[in-house]
């Protein structure tokens, strides 16, 4: 496991926020409704590597469904950057909103597509390329 601490913030910057990631282990995108509409691409960490630095203020949150998630959203601009477990056990950080990613980085990511629109957690969705 290789740890890095990254630093990230919402469109506007009032939200901001660090979190030690190990982004070679793998990053998630989703079909579920709000992932796909959204196009959340997501690292997961444990609630313990992950610091909110400045908005809390500013979130707000969107539940649906079974209420697992707290989507957060900067009230401000709109943009999601973190969603965290309804129990305070992990937070899915928002990739696209990590700062300083090279696009080399980006693209070199690997990435587990899951079917959360049939809650399929263990599969990925037949169509991938739109997400």
């Amino acid at each position: 496991m290789s740890l890095e601490t990254y630093r990230g913030q919402c469109h506007c910057g009032a939200v901001r926020f660090e979190a030690d990631i190990d982004l070679d282990a793998g990053t998630v995108r989703c079909n579920c409704s709000i992932c796909a509409r959204s196009r959340f691409w997501l690292a997961f960490v444990p609630a313990d590597r992950f610091r909110l630095l400045a908005g809390e203020d500013t979130l707000s949150d969107y539940r649906f469904a079974a209420q697992r998630i707290r989507h957060r959203f900067c009230s401000v601009c709109g943009v999601k950057p973190f969603g965290m477990a309804a129990d305070g056990s992990g937070v899915a950080v928002s990739v696209s909103c990590l700062d300083g990613l090279a696009p080399e980085r980006l693209a070199a990511l690997p990435v587990t597509y899951v079917d959360g629109a049939h809650d399929r957690w263990d599969a990925a969705p037949a169509v991938t390329s739109y997400l």
